[in-house]
Order: C-alpha cells, then structure tokens, then sequence
C-alpha cells in the first residue's frame, strides 16, 4: 500500500481569523460552519495560534466577573500549538490524536498553514484504506 499523508485528507478549506478577529465572531463562524475551531494567523498566513470551542467558553467565565465579556480571538486563543507538516503519514497523525487531547492539527508548509487535519479526516483515511483494500 502506497503511504497515505496528511496532505491526501487534510482539509484545504479552512475557516481562518486573525488576532485581531473579535471573540465573537469568531464563535459565530465556529457555529455556523459546525466546526470546533480554526486557526489563527498573521497577515502573512502564518499560524499565531487556535481558537477551539473551549476557548471560547472562556468568554462566559469572563462574563461572570467582567459583566462584558469581549475582546479579540488574541485573548482567548491557544498561542502554543502543534502543527504538522503536509507530507507526515496518517499512522503518525493518528498516533497523535489518540495520545493527546487535539481535536484538529494545523498543517504548515514553509512557515504558511495550507490546511488542517482532524480526527474525522483520519476516519476518512480509514474508509479509504478499507475501500481499496476491498477493491
């Protein structure tokens, strides 16, 4: 069997918000695109950080001492993050996800975040494999 990578399944697509994005924009677009957070980059699309769901549950403990929970995603987002690159194999990305907390990882090629790979995009790679092994 061919190496399947990152690249293959990572999800080119992202929705992406800068520090300077307010927290409550960015919670609105986690909702309405239905995933549980995003990347955070700079203007040249370096990753800075990641706002996850939980993240953003901060704004309600804020709230309750603060009465005006707001403020930009640089408040509220994760600075220290893991990023993968492109071309790592999913057997790797998978061992990753099930010996850490991560929901999703961003994917980085020359400093730039070109996509971002999930446990459902590792479910996607499993399909796979079962699909051509079946073939």
């Amino acid at each position: 069997m061919d190496k399947i990578s990152v690249r293959d399944f990572m999800t080119k697509e992202l929705v992406v918000f800068t520090p300077e994005t307010d927290i409550y924009t960015a919670i609105d677009e986690l909702v309405k695109s239905e995933i549980s957070g995003a990347p955070i980059v700079d203007g040249d699309g370096r990753l800075v950080g990641i706002i996850s769901q939980k993240d953003c549950l901060r704004t309600l403990a804020n709230g309750a001492f603060h009465n005006a929970p707001a403020g930009p995603v640089s408040e509220y987002m994760t600075e220290a993050v893991m990023s993968i690159g492109p071309d790592m194999d999913i057997f790797t990305v998978a061992d990753l996800f099930l010996n850490n907390v991560y929901r999703r990882i961003p994917v980085v090629e020359e400093d730039v975040v070109i996509g971002q790979i999930s446990r459902r995009d590792i479910l996607r790679a499993i399909q796979h494999m079962i699909g051509s092994a079946k073939a």
